[in-house]
């Protein structure tokens, strides 16, 4: 052995050096874009809060109630809510305004980028509802395997 060190097994296969390639692109910290979206999309609230603001603008304690109202989760917190609205209004996907009045007040609506995504998920629940049938065999076929084992 004259002491050099071999390239990962992965580095050898074209899809996964492409894989790597993309992810050294798209930044592998937790705060880069790539991964905050898609956590931010898939956490507990987030998908919902953006939807229910696709409908309109709202002040916090209206969506706070539609929230509740209309989420499979039940009620969210006022921490919460407060937390996932400043999250997507960091990355530019909701915004807030102050109203000036008798009764100053902040409401929020969706942005152009947020329109934007929200067109994107579109057209990923559309392959959902398209496949959901085929999910579901998979999951019974699946589970029911793992009952037999």
């Amino acid at each position: 052995m004259d002491g050099a060190i071999s390239e990962p097994a992965w580095k050898q296969v074209p899809g996964l050096a492409a894989l790597a390639e993309a992810m050294a692109r798209d930044g592998h910290r937790r705060d880069d874009p790539m991964r905050e979206i898609f956590a931010r999309l898939g956490d507990r609230w987030s998908m919902l809060i953006l939807l229910v603001l696709r409908t309109g603008t709202y002040r916090h304690a209206a969506l706070k109630r539609l929230i509740g109202g209309l989420g499979a989760e039940g009620k969210i917190s006022q921490r919460m809510l407060t937390l996932r609205l400043r999250g997507l209004e960091r990355d530019g996907l909701v915004r807030q305004t102050h109203i000036p009045s008798k009764a100053p007040h902040v409401e929020y609506d969706l942005t152009p980028l947020g329109q934007e995504l929200l067109a994107q998920v579109d057209r990923l629940m559309d392959w959902i509802r398209g496949h959901g049938d085929a999910i579901a065999q998979s999951r019974q076929a699946f589970d029911r395997r793992q009952n037999e084992e």
